[in-house]
């Protein structure tokens, strides 16, 4: 079985209120050359289809469209709902769209969709784990509730055919090995309430996630998140977008091939003085697009009349404008952010507060914070 796994299109995201129209429809492109070219007997998107549970009419079409073509191709497409999707309308008409090849993993409804897919002597069996919040199987954490579901569906890895989950969780190494964050990542991960471990996953030939955005391999098994295929935040820029090719033999063993995805327009940091970086040396350097979506960190000590305007004049897609001088960053991996499981309420909050004003909470002001989470508590 030969297959191409993704994730998190996120299609109708806008980034700094900058739509990704025709990024995305060529991010959508890049996907469906890969499957024909690589002849996939299928494609896996692994959650977050939309960017937001109500997508725009314009996400809607261009989702249409790009299944349609797979489909067209005698691709067959198996896909699940993230935590940015709306599971009941990702999942519409999911019944009579298996008919033409297109299988959805929607609402949760007390059971798992598994698509059957048969290449050459092995029968594949694709397990469809969208992303379920614990209330629904009346758990109090994403660990417990994907361990009910699984357990619920008894599946038996012994009977000879290959078996794939595809889910969308935040998950961790088997002794709690962090995957690497990006600041495009809004999901919370707090008090580890949303954290599963790898070795839940146990039976599973491959494991296909969706929800972190860089593209990474979990713990021991064959357990991968493909990351996006295209970058949405500039702590990003220096990623290199995929998508996996995934190959089960008739002996089981598994190999992924990360097929580089290449984007419309690139997201670049440009770091300097304004005056330099409008020269027209630095603008036309060689590899470099100047319609790019830009990040410049500017260096200068003096004040600057309309520097996004200037920049504009060279840049037109300058996104985010960065004045060195008010601005600090820790060089640590974003997953350190999920240290915050190790961490009391006071604690994250301090933390939050001390990011956005750039200081300490007052005595007063931890009172407050005490006082509100006993009360979270005792509720």
């Amino acid at each position: 079985m030969k297959f191409l796994h993704t994730s998190d299109l996120h299609i109708g995201k806008k980034i700094f209120e900058c739509s990704l129209y025709e990024d995305q429809k060529h991010m959508l492109s890049e996907i469906h050359r890969i499957a024909v070219e690589e002849q996939v007997d299928a494609v896996v998107i692994a959650g977050d289809i939309y960017d937001r549970s109500m997508p725009p009419t314009e996400a809607v079409e261009l989702l249409d469209d790009f299944l349609t073509e797979l489909i067209s191709k005698k691709i067959p497409v198996i896909m699940i709902s993230g935590n940015h999707d709306s599971p009941e309308r990702v999942g519409f008409g999911g019944k009579i769209l298996e008919k033409q090849g297109l299988y959805i993993g929607g609402a949760y409804d007390g059971g798992l969709r598994k698509v059957s897919l048969q290449n050459g002597e092995k029968e594949t069996v694709f397990v469809c784990l969208p992303f379920v919040k614990p209330g629904v199987v009346g758990k109090n954490n994403c660990q417990e509730a994907v361990a009910e579901i699984l357990n619920r569906e008894n599946i038996d890895f012994q009977d000879g055919k290959q078996y794939v989950l595809i889910t969308h969780y935040f998950v961790t190494g088997e002794t709690g090995q962090m995957p690497e964050l990006s600041d495009s990542e809004t999901g919370a991960f707090v008090g580890g309430i949303d954290n599963v471990t790898a070795d839940v996953f146990g039976g599973f030939a491959y494991v296909a996630l969706g929800h972190i955005h860089k593209s990474q391999k979990v713990g021991e098994g064959e357990i991968y998140y493909s990351g996006t295929p295209m970058k949405y935040s500039f702590s990003e820029a220096n990623q290199t977008k995929t998508v996996n090719i995934v190959e089960i033999g008739e002996d089981n063993r598994v190999s992924v091939e990360k097929k580089p995805v290449k984007p419309y327009l690139e997201m670049r940091v440009i770091k300097g003085e304004l005056s330099a970086l409008i020269q027209p040396e630095v603008v036309n350097a060689e590899g470099v697009n100047p319609e790019d979506y830009i990040q410049a960190i500017l260096t200068d000590k003096d004040a600057l009349i309309d520097p996004i305007g200037t920049l504009r004049s060279v840049y037109p897609n300058v996104l985010q404008i960065v004045l060195e001088k008010n601005y600090s960053v820790k060089e640590e991996l974003y997953s350190s952010s999920f240290r915050a499981q190790q961490k009391s309420i006071q604690e994250l909050f301090g933390e939050f507060y001390h990011m956005l004003a750039g200081e300490e909470l007052s005595e007063e002001q931890a009172a407050a914070v005490d006082a509100a989470a006993r009360e979270a508590g005792e509720e």
